[in-house]
């Protein structure tokens, strides 16, 4: 029974966290500010801080404590690669690199103590066996965390594929009437909500900012890793250098994004089928035997039961 309790525990206790770091969507300062000042006015610094969300007056202190220690224990490598996965992420939560190296850490710990009082406790093991699946267990909080922002990465550039074609035709359609390029993308961020209008967004704010437009556009490509995406930013960087018309260029684009997206449908269909095999094998299959083979079966346990097969 205390197996399940902790174990318990130890899975709501995760939950917790990625929820209390993941819903907090990114706000704006100043509108936050605004509201803040609009709201009553807090009469002391206490009320103040009670204010603020659950999430900021427990889990980022703590969360902040950790990743100081996280950060002297992983090498400037690890932390490069980690920065980078947060950006193509979008940086879920509005999760920091400090704040992701301390989730880590505070994952870690978290299993190492459970998988540690798990055998101790429950098990009467002895302490030698509980710092050894304490030690598992820090191995696997650290690296379960990198699993769930994988999964955010994969996401992240599935949404992208699928939103790069009708981005690119609005994009298309709005230089063909009139618009520049810069407010041809800013009408895309208007228009079509998402990860890759946010990265528009994004190189937009970094342009009006002082970078140049083919600064901006390139930094997108290690934040997405998508190569539909990758292929139509060099093509724009390529016809801003050598003075193509843009319009000319966002049209072949276009078709061929176009053509792309349909052999992708089609090599979907085509695999489909092989998907299809091992639940029609494990689950469809045995329930059509019983239904056919079942009443041959009954008659022939009958007829050996009542002295065998006659002459």
């Amino acid at each position: 029974m205390q197996i399940f309790i902790v174990a318990a525990l130890l899975g709501v206790g995760i939950i917790i966290i990625f929820i209390g770091l993941a819903s907090g969507g990114s706000v704006d300062p100043v509108q936050a500010r605004l509201t803040q000042l609009g709201s009553l006015q807090a009469r002391n610094l206490e009320e103040l801080e009670l204010q603020q969300p659950f999430a900021d007056r427990t889990l980022r202190p703590l969360i902040a404590r950790l990743s100081r220690m996280g950060s002297r224990l992983s090498s400037a490598s690890s932390t490069e690669v980690a920065e980078k996965r947060l950006a193509m992420a979008g940086n879920p939560g509005d999760l920091r690199l400090t704040d992701w190296m301390g989730v880590k850490m505070l994952v870690a710990f978290i299993a190492g103590v459970v998988l540690f009082l798990l055998p101790v406790l429950a098990l009467g093991s002895p302490l030698v066996q509980g710092f050894l699946f304490g030690g598992i267990g820090v191995f696997i909080g650290y690296l379960l965390p990198e699993f769930w922002l994988g999964r955010r990465i994969r996401a992240r550039q599935a949404i992208i594929l699928k939103m790069i074609p009708d981005t690119l035709d609005l994009l298309t359609i709005s230089v063909r009437a009139g618009l520049g390029f810069d407010a041809a993308l800013a009408k895309v961020v208007e228009k079509m909500p998402g990860p890759l209008s946010d990265e528009f967004r994004r190189a937009l704010a970094e342009v009006r900012m002082g970078k140049t437009r083919r600064e901006a556009l390139r930094d997108i490509v290690p934040r997405t890793q998508v190569q539909p995406l990758s292929n139509f930013i060099g093509a724009i960087i390529q016809a801003e250098t050598l003075g193509v018309s843009i319009s000319k260029v966002l049209q072949v684009q276009s078709e061929q994004l176009r053509i792309e997206r349909r052999q992708r449908a089609e090599e979907a269909a085509a695999k489909a089928p092989i998907k299809m095999l091992f639940p029609l094998v494990g689950c469809i299959f045995p329930s059509l035997f019983v239904v056919i083979l079942g009443p041959a079966i009954i008659s022939l346990v009958k007829t050996f039961a009542l002295g065998g097969i006659p002459g």
